[in-house]
């Protein structure tokens, strides 16, 4: 699929849904929009997930969606590999049914706008204990902070109800005219939300660490935020699941049963609009996932997987709607970006443990 203003970063062997298509042609068609470009984990929602879209005069609130900030930050947990106990991590997280249940003040000075500080929500948002896999560029790797015989934690969290509210204020079929009182209050509340989700994100990953009776302070490696919209020289850019490709590398993480890969993107992203993608994207629907899949697991089965990793979440219908044959296969997003010459890949990153709730 290609218009003038409408491209699709994806190869012959990348699967997208016709649907998503559908809706990126409807985004493309909007007032003010100058160019939209759906990356290879592009799939359908309320609008098309995996995006970018290039508008001047006026930009849509609707278009980041109600999970302002949304992002993956990797952090640097300091524990050894070799001191890492998979059952007695997997026990103690069990003994938690929702992040909220684990009390958690705020650090910061400000009042916290965002709901459940400390939480990552539910649906595809998870915070996954991983380790290094395989390593393509040692020099990269290691100026990234990548080091074998470490466990890192990723989290994917955004701002926890407060991007809602902030889009049931503003939002407009119409979008929004710049330089408006109305275009001007969305963005600095806008503004906030990125700061808060990362926030989130960090006190998430201090919060965890020290349930498990481990050193509190993390190491941030990477952070992205692929739910935002930007002010560019050419326009307003809005990324919805997409990360921007002008600020260092960036972590792209499939399913739970598949690897994460760290990437550094090229020199000239333009024709992608400067964006790659967030992850692999969904392949199935949430609401059908647990009649394809039910007669394939048991109760225990669900909770593990062909990585031999495990999966801590007491909510079994949310274990069925993430499992990994619900997505696509994050190898052939990675292949469709290097096609185009948008990424260089420098590590692989393996699950050990998933926790969801």
């Amino acid at each position: 699929m290609e218009r003038e203003n409408c491209i699709l970063i994806s190869n012959g062997k990348n699967w997208i849904e016709q649907a998503a298509v559908d809706q990126l042609h409807g985004v493309a068609n909007l007032p003010g929009v100058v160019r939209t470009v759906g990356l290879p984990d592009l799939h359908p929602g309320k609008t098309p997930v995996g995006m970018a879209v290039l508008s001047r005069e006026r930009f849509y609130p609707h278009l980041i969606g109600n999970d302002i900030g949304c992002g993956m930050s990797l952090f640097s947990t300091g524990v050894k590999q070799k001191k890492f106990r998979m059952d007695k991590w997997e026990s103690r997280l069990n003994q938690v049914r929702e992040l909220s249940d684990i009390p958690c003040d705020n650090p910061y000075e400000e009042v916290c706008p965002i709901r459940d500080l400390g939480t990552i929500g539910t649906g595809n948002h998870f915070a996954e204990f991983q380790c290094l896999e395989h390593v393509y560029r040692e020099e990269e790797a290691n100026r990234l902070g990548l080091l074998h015989g470490r466990l890192m934690l990723l989290i994917h969290s955004g701002s926890r109800g407060y991007g809602q509210e902030i889009l049931n204020r503003y939002y407009s079929p119409e979008g929004l005219a710049e330089g408006s009182k109305e275009a001007e209050d969305y963005l600095k509340e806008h503004d906030s939300a990125i700061l808060w989700a990362g926030r989130n994100r960090i006190v998430t990953a201090e919060k965890l660490l020290a349930w498990l009776g481990v050193e509190r302070e993390v190491t941030p490696l990477l952070e992205s935020c692929h739910n935002y919209l930007e002010r560019t020289e050419d326009g307003w850019l809005h990324r919805k699941g997409s990360v921007s490709t002008k600020q260092g590398a960036v972590v792209i993480p499939g399913s739970r049963g598949s690897l994460t890969y760290v990437c550094v993107p090229a020199a000239d992203t333009s024709v992608s609009l400067d964006s790659v993608s967030h992850g692999a994207g969904r392949k199935w629907a949430r609401s059908i996932c647990r009649s394809r899949i039910d007669q394939k697991y048991d109760r225990d089965s669900i909770r593990s997987t062909k990585l031999k990793s495990r999966v801590v979440c007491h909510d079994t219908n949310l274990l069925f709607a993430e499992a990994p044959e619900a997505y696509k296969n994050v190898e052939q997003v990675i292949a469709s970006l290097e096609d185009y010459g948008l990424i260089t890949v420098v590590a692989t990153l393996r699950p050990l443990i998933t926790f969801k709730g």
